[in-house]
């Protein structure tokens, strides 16, 4: 299993870049799933549903089965916030895992950039960004792709990807 990351600053269009990037990496007969970081409280829950009132009860875990999906949902309840290698390793296996945020961990990025967000390049501070898709020429020796490039663009995840037992030997979990 190989973990890709994309980064960037809100706005830049890493969730639309996602969404045109999976079906392309499907179409070559890839399995990819996708860990996604939200910075504030989030909630896959519906208040008055079952599974909700389970959690807001007090269960740690709460899962919800169905004959199309299941969802296992963990509640922190005051525990550190899991780290990236924590997460993977709860991961079923597939080809590629791409990961959507997480900005701040040691990990292989492909940077998304829009110039119209006004927001600094993340690329000459952060090591592990090892190319950019963006809407505007930037001088790097680092590969580039237009935003709407596809297809240069899941060629750009798919070389930069590493596998998990790389990023999970380098971690201290």
């Amino acid at each position: 299993m190989k973990v890709i990351g994309l980064a960037g600053w809100s706005g830049a269009g890493k969730t639309t870049l996602l969404s045109r990037v999976i079906p392309h990496l499907l179409g070559q007969g890839l399995r990819v799933s996708v860990i996604k970081h939200a910075h504030h409280e989030f909630d896959v829950d519906v208040p008055g549903k079952d599974s909700w009132v389970h959690r807001q009860s007090g269960a740690t875990e709460v899962l919800v089965s169905s004959s199309r999906r299941w969802a296992l949902m963990h509640e922190l309840r005051g525990a550190r916030e899991p780290r990236l290698p924590e997460l993977l390793a709860k991961m079923s296996p597939v080809d590629l895992v791409i990961v959507e945020g997480f900005k701040r961990e040691p990990l292989r990025k492909i940077e998304v950039h829009r110039a119209a967000n006004n927001k600094p390049l993340l690329f000459p501070d952060d090591p592990g960004i090892v190319g950019i898709a963006t809407d505007v020429a930037i001088e790097t020796r680092l590969p580039t792709a237009h935003l709407d490039d596809v297809t240069t663009v899941a060629a750009m995840m798919q070389r930069a990807a590493v596998t998990v037992d790389q990023i999970l030997a380098k971690s201290e979990i």
